[in-house]
């Protein structure tokens, strides 16, 4: 189990973060990204399990420049207001609050970072902006296609789309694609928007378990 800590990004701003510990000696950092929903038990669940998987855990809670503390579920009232509060960050205040997390976890070794949906997003521009990682992994991120061919990745980026995404249909990840050729890019089949959490409808067991392999190993490689 892991515990809340409080960190202060470069620009003053102080927020809320969910880390765990490895048992024994760590294999590095990791920084896990929200979905839109905040550092729900799901993202805490997420942090547990990659600390079970060795490495130093964290999550920082973005929407903490809006919202301190938001933790929502995924009935319509909480989505309404998840995409609301989503609406109002800002990239230089999402990067300042990912860097402090990275810092945070650097005593580990070198530090990558996986996030998934609206964490997806923020796992790309933090890959091709922030100094403080080694490897990024994006999973089923939004808004990715519309600037990826403006983007230019600073380190390793991984991403990972579900076949069935409501919200990124298969002509986004192809523009992906085509505007970095050097991404890995995975597509699962059967797999919807927010296939890797476990307390949605859309969960895909064996969609989640590749995924979570072939991130691991990657960052793994990178580390």
């Amino acid at each position: 189990m892991g515990k809340q800590i409080s960190l202060t990004a470069s620009d003053g701003h102080s927020l809320g973060a969910y880390v765990a510990e490895p048992t024994g000696t760590a294999k590095g950092g990791l920084v896990v990204i929200q979905e839109i929903f905040g550092v729900n038990s799901h993202v805490r669940n997420l942090v547990d399990e990659f600390a079970a998987a060795g490495y130093l855990a964290i999550a920082p809670a973005l929407f903490d420049r809006v919202e301190p503390g938001m933790d929502l579920g995924y009935d319509e009232t909480d989505f309404a207001l998840a995409r609301e509060t989503r609406g109002k960050l800002k990239d230089d205040g999402i990067l300042a609050d990912v860097d402090a997390a990275a810092k945070h976890v650097a005593s580990a070794g070198k530090v990558g970072l996986i996030g998934y949906c609206f964490g997806g997003y923020v796992a790309w521009i933090s890959g091709c902006n922030l100094d403080s990682l080694a490897a990024s992994v994006a999973c089923y991120g939004g808004g990715v296609a519309a600037r990826a061919a403006n983007d230019t990745p600073k380190i390793p980026i991984q991403m990972h789309f579900g076949d069935k995404d409501h919200a990124i249909p298969m002509g986004d990840v192809q523009k992906i694609r085509d505007a970095h050729p050097e991404v890995s890019t995975f597509i699962y089949d059967d797999a919807g928007h927010g296939f890797c959490c476990e307390e949605r409808d859309v969960h895909n067991a064996s969609a989640r378990a590749r995924c979570h392999a072939r991130s691991l190993e990657f960052i793994g490689a990178h580390m």
